[in-house]
């Protein structure tokens, strides 16, 4: 007897590359946490200046800026680890033993005493991760195909999401329970606790040395495209070394560029604007979502059980279910869904804004604002991945993802005043608004969308 198709659906959840992906999603969300709010929580019990705090978060940075080094990502060889393991494991190898280094490194220097090495370290942890997060996208384009890679992403964000906790409440758990006193700062605590995290990376490495490396497919019309630009290098009378290196150039920064240029044509202004705004309505929304709890009168402890127990069930819920839909009813269609869900769960914040300080409706609203963030991420993903020509996997994922964030981070700047003009109740109902264009975009996309 056959398996219901939901059933056979969900069998992709076994698949052992979609398993892998959690492990590798708890390695790349293991260190941000490490660099930016349990830093600061450290810093901020050592007595460092609330202003030095806040200049150190630029170290998150790292992270909007990788696609700049993500061509040397994609075509740079290591040495011998490359010829070992294939060119993402070798990567994905190297990133996570310097995130392990460099944690070490933190773990065993002292702010008070040397705050200069403590940043130099935090830098190293930044920007390896924001590498290993470039090879790992990578990996999950080309390790399965298309239809599956809605269950990457929720396995991929289940890691992440289980790694946050650890390195956040987990980190600060760690070092609470061998510090002495609570009233005096004592530098010991939190060097056990970043030697246990880095410890923790141990999951990505063994994962790593585990899985194969994916096999990748590369178009013929790529392959002479790149011929062709070497050969048009040549006929300049340029020496040999020149030549190769023009010919990399071209070949790792801008071909990535060219070749979605030339495979969707007017299309790549339509999909980039999608991909611009595709997430507007969380991440406006999201910037204002602390101060609305703290002035609704939840207490820190409402809010962070809230938002880490019901919140992170329901991402990973939401996931999976995102993943699953894209199996059964394909990628743009998931997509749409999660679109609507998105602005349509910001009215429900219009709905706790009127109900005041109601633990039983901020449990709800966070729930299904996390579930319908869930599913779009999932969808989101899965899409992205599918635009991506194989042969520039890390360089156009990565500039896809920096798309992504540019516009909602640069409005969501201006939510603060919004608020103070218009009051809880209108900011959340235009988060809703804004989320109609994508709508649109989505419908418009979807009409010549050509399964990869």
């Amino acid at each position: 007897m056959p398996d219901h198709p939901w059933l056979a659906a969900l069998k992709v959840y076994a698949h052992p590359r979609v398993i892998g992906m959690l492990f590798l999603g708890f390695s790349a969300g293991l260190p941000l946490l490490l660099v930016l709010g349990t830093l600061s929580f450290w810093l901020s019990e050592a007595g460092i200046a609330r202003a030095t705090i806040g200049h150190l978060s630029w170290v998150g940075l790292a992270y909007g800026f990788k696609f700049l080094w993500s061509p040397l990502v994609d075509r740079l060889p290591l040495p011998l680890l490359t010829r070992m393991l294939g060119r993402r494991r070798a990567w994905l190898l190297l990133s996570q033993v310097c995130i392990a280094l460099a944690l070490l490194g933190m773990a065993n220097t002292d702010p008070v005493v040397d705050l200069t090495h403590t940043v130099f370290f935090a830098l190293a942890v930044a920007f390896a991760s924001a590498t290993q997060d470039i090879a790992l996208d990578a990996y999950r384009i080309e390790a399965v195909e298309t239809e599956k890679q809605g269950a990457m992403a929720a396995t991929y964000q289940a890691g992440y999401r289980i790694a946050m906790i650890t390195a956040g409440a987990g980190a600060l758990w760690i070092a609470a329970s061998v510090d002495p006193s609570e009233t005096t700062y004592d530098f010991r605590p939190w060097q056990v606790a970043y030697t246990v995290m880095a410890a923790l990376m141990a999951v990505g490495i063994l994962t790593t040395l585990i899985i194969r490396e994916p096999e990748k497919k590369i178009s013929s019309a790529t392959t002479e495209r790149e011929l062709h630009a070497r050969e048009k290098f040549a006929a300049f009378g340029l020496s040999d070394g020149l030549v190769s290196a023009a010919a990399w150039f071209y070949s790792a920064v801008l071909s990535p560029f060219i070749d979605f240029v030339q495979r969707y044509k007017w299309q790549a202004a339509l999909i980039l604007s999608l991909i611009a705004v595709y997430r507007i309505s969380d991440v406006v929304m999201g910037v204002m979502s602390n101060p609305f709890y703290q002035e609704m009168g939840f207490t820190k402890d409402e809010v962070a059980t809230v938002s880490k127990v019901y919140g992170v069930i329901m991402t990973i819920a939401g996931a999976a279910l995102g993943g699953l839909l894209t199996m059964r009813i394909g990628v743009m269609r998931t997509l749409m869904l999660g679109a609507v869900l998105s602005a349509a769960t910001n009215l429900l914040f219009v709905w706790l804004a009127g109900r005041g300080h109601d633990v039983g409706a901020l449990v709800f609203t966070v729930s299904a604002d996390n579930l319908s963030a869930g599913i779009a991420s999932s969808a989101f993903v899965a899409y992205l991945s599918g635009l991506v020509n194989q042969a520039y996997s890390a360089t156009q994922y990565a500039l896809f993802t920096s798309v992504m964030l540019l516009l909602p981070k640069f409005i969501a700047g201006f939510s603060g005043e919004f608020v103070d003009a218009w009051g809880w109740a209108n900011f959340f109902t235009g988060t809703a608004l804004i989320g109609i264009p994508v709508l649109l975009l989505v419908w418009l996309v979807s009409r010549n969308h050509k399964a990869p």
